[in-house]
């Protein structure tokens, strides 16, 4: 069977209920291989045998529980004109007719008899009756579809309340509850419109046309045909269409949309471009290197989607927890219904409005609310500044953390190396060591490797052709040049039988390391490699790197790395936050506490192999929670090991994307506090909402069947007012902002 994949908006699809009947109506479709709702953003995610069910099918399936599908494509649609709809006219009308039935019953004028068949029935109670139709029709369309799908929901429950209420004369509640439970819907649409808004603002970042040059001209298409190739035309004040390559024009360039960096970043023939950014003074022309809905930011927009369908540990037990408390809470209505009038001589019509006021209190909306809408207020504000998070989980367990492990060559330094030594053996020259090297190493994808091919080219050292390449794994590397040769740590070469400690280079070929005889070599100029080279030039934080041959030591190669300005700040700035910090390094021990001590770590861990790396990680976990920062490729085990994975500078980058839990878009440490921060503040928040929900839920369950709580309080404070309160709770994320 071959399955295909498609993403409905249904805008109205708005809270776990919704959800859960959107859900059981598509259970019960024939090829239906696996459903996902996502009811923050009203989006159902089918796949699905087309062999077996088309798109139409699935469609009608979701409208017939009541939910109109907007698009075919799971596009966030415009925020929906919550109080122009058909269901806010129809409360409008309730809300009048309750109105005027209250004055009527009130007023000075004596409320006139309008017929006596079963029960007298005054204007008022027509009015109080034609309320309840209005405001309730909704309402009880919604709870019969509900009752089709067997879900035990706040619609059904309603539903049967109003009916109930009407069912023996007791108009007045009915109308109240019809008229003040579709009021808090409308209420609760629109709050959950606001948390949309969010989204759609990331939405609103993608420009919808693309201006591309071609042979007679130019033309304007919609970006997402832009292909591959394309050049595309971009003028000042214009957002980026595609991910792309400057080739012509130059400008000052806004990515904060994309890399949350607040400060414009100058574009010049050869850099990269993100969709999304703005061009702030100049002209541009850009040769698109993705597919106009392949770039970086749709990629992000995507993953902001499906991250909601990830549950944290809260939302889990709000499920259970609503699961359990529903069935309970509505036992206990029909029980203060029935018991005391039937057992205790009770007043039916009392102990019927107080079992009707604890069933409306059965209705977990608030609480069922308080932790998705808080997710998702997280997740894009964290989108908004740079930061991709992938799942609601995630966020909850950054919360958590208490140590976080940093690598460091690409994370706590720029990763950009340059050469700075190169230390020939005797009677060996300085190019013919450079020479040696960089013929090697020009197969080698390290960055080390890379710094210096560089140096090689910048000098304009001939590098000759090798053969038998292969790459040692966190030692080096070897190729045949005539003969073998090695190019790594002082440990390979302490491997292949080589004594370090009485090895001798020369110090006159303009190396900067200072001369100190040896008084072991008799030859004028010589140094002692292990105890003077290797060690001076490690304790200036550089990076050794040996050439030579299994018999024979050619010369030493160092090269420096550039330490992150903001690295200090950030680590001062997680230990304030009560978090401990760690370096996994594969780079020597001299090295790494050079780097260690200028940033402020002081726990490194040394030269270590990608295994040992991982296994260090394992370690630290089981006693901490533990986030691990590294370029989300070449740390990918301890990345994955983690429990929070954190690649930095993931703009562009499909593997960091991809691996990591979290994704700092832009190549900046701050966004690793931030994060932590964000995260904390998401927790308390969580944790806020479902204590308030439930707080409230309680004393107005423990205060119906006494008769200290009504109708009219049930729905405004215990519905209506705590999903207010916990939407308005959770949206304090979006002020949450990096600090510089």
């Amino acid at each position: 069977m071959s399955t295909e994949r498609v993403e409905l908006s249904a805008p109205e699809m708005d809270c776990s209920s919704c959800a859960g009947k959107v859900h059981s109506a598509l259970e019960g479709v024939d090829g239906v291989v696996e459903i996902e709702t996502r009811p923050t953003a009203g989006v159902v995610v089918v796949e699905y045998d087309g062999d077996a069910v088309d798109v139409g099918a699935l469609v009608s399936s979701i409208e017939a529980a009541g939910y109109e599908v907007t698009d075919t494509e799971g596009r966030l649609t415009e925020g929906t004109a919550v109080w122009r709809s058909d269901r806010a006219y129809a409360t409008y009308a309730g809300a009048v007719a309750l109105l005027l039935g209250a004055i009527v019953s009130v007023g000075p004028v004596p409320d006139p008899l309008v017929v006596d068949v079963l029960r007298e029935t005054t204007l008022s109670d027509v009015l109080y009756i034609a309320a309840a139709a209005v405001a309730g029709v909704p309402v009880v369309r919604a709870g019969y579809r509900s009752l089709k799908l067997r879900e035990l929901d706040i619609d059904l429950l309603m539903g049967v309340a109003i009916l109930a209420a009407l069912g023996v004369g007791y108009y007045v509640e009915a109308a109240t509850l019809a008229v003040l439970f579709s009021l808090a819907e409308l209420l609760e649409a629109h709050a959950m419109d606001r948390t949309r808004e969010s989204m759609r603002e990331l939405l609103a970042l993608s420009p919808d046309t693309a201006t591309v040059k071609r042979d007679d001209g130019e033309e304007t298409i919609p970006a997402a045909n832009v292909e591959a190739g394309d050049v595309v035309v971009v003028r000042p004040g214009e957002r980026i269409p595609v991910d792309g390559e400057v080739v012509a024009g130059e400008s000052a360039v806004d990515e904060s949309p994309i890399t949350g960096e607040s400060v414009p970043a100058d574009k010049r023939d050869g850099d990269e471009v993100y969709a999304g950014s703005v061009v702030e003074g100049g002209y541009l022309e850009v040769l698109a290197t993705a597919a106009g809905d392949e770039t970086t930011l749709a990629r992000v927009i995507d993953l902001v989607e499906e991250a909601e369908s990830r549950q944290t540990d809260a939302e889990q037990f709000v499920d259970r927890f609503s699961g359990y408390y529903t069935p309970v809470i509505v036992a206990g209505a029909l029980a203060t219904v029935f018991i005391p009038p039937l057992f205790f001589a009770g007043e039916w019509g009392t102990w019927f409005v107080r079992g009707l006021t604890l069933l409306v209190i059965a209705c977990p909306c608030a609480f069922v609310i308080s932790t998705p809408v808080t997710v998702v207020s997280g997740l894009t504000s964290a989108a908004r500044n740079g930061v991709l998070v992938k799942g609601g989980d995630h966020l909850e367990r950054m919360g958590e953390v208490d140590t976080v492990a940093f690598d460091k060559t690409g994370t706590l330094t720029t990763g950009e190396l340059s050469v700075t030594d190169v230390v020939p053996a005797a009677d060996r020259d300085a190019e013919e060591v450079l020479r040696i090297a960089a013929a090697l190493e020009r197969y080698s994808e390290h960055p080390i490797g890379e710094a210096i091919v560089d140096r090689a080219e910048d000098d304009g050292v001939e590098m000759p052709d090798a053969t038998g390449f292969e790459n040692l794994t966190g030692r080096g590397v070897r190729g045949d040049i005539e003969t073998t040769y090695y190019v790594g740590k002082p440990a390979l070469f302490e491997e292949l039988g080589h004594d370090l400690g009485h090895a001798h280079v020369r110090t006159d070929g303009g190396a900067s390391v200072a001369e100190r005889a040896d008084p072991d070599c008799d030859r004028p100029g010589c140094v002692d490699l292990r105890g003077d080279t290797i060690a001076d030039l490690q304790s200036d934080g550089k990076t050794v790197v040996i050439v030579g041959t299994a018999e024979e030591l050619l010369g030493v190669v160092a090269v420096a790395d550039t330490i992150r300005p903001e690295a200090e700040g950030v680590v001062t700035a997680l230990e304030t936050a009560g978090v401990r910090t760690v370096m996994l390094t594969g780079d020597n021990e001299r090295t790494a506490r050079a780097v260690g001590e200028s940033v402020g770590i002081d726990e490194v861990h040394a030269d270590l192999l990608p295994e040992e790396k991982l296994d260090r990680i394992e370690r630290l976990t089981e006693t901490d929670t533990v986030a691990m920062v590294g370029d989300g490729v070449n740390d990918a085990p301890a990345l994955a090991r983690a429990d929070v994975g954190i690649a930095m500078g993931a703009a562009g980058t499909d593997t960091a994307l991809e691996t990591a839990d979290i994704a700092l878009m832009a190549d900046d440490l701050d966004g690793v506090p931030y994060c932590l921060r964000l995260a904390r503040q998401a927790n308390g928040v969580i944790k806020q909402n479902i204590a308030a929900s439930l707080a409230v839920k309680a004393v107005l369950a423990a205060g119906a069947p006494l008769g200290y709580v009504t109708v009219i309080v049930a729905v405004v404070v215990g519905d209506m007012g705590m999903s207010l309160a916990v939407t308005g709770n959770a949206l304090r994320l979006g002020r949450v902002e990096p600090e510089e």
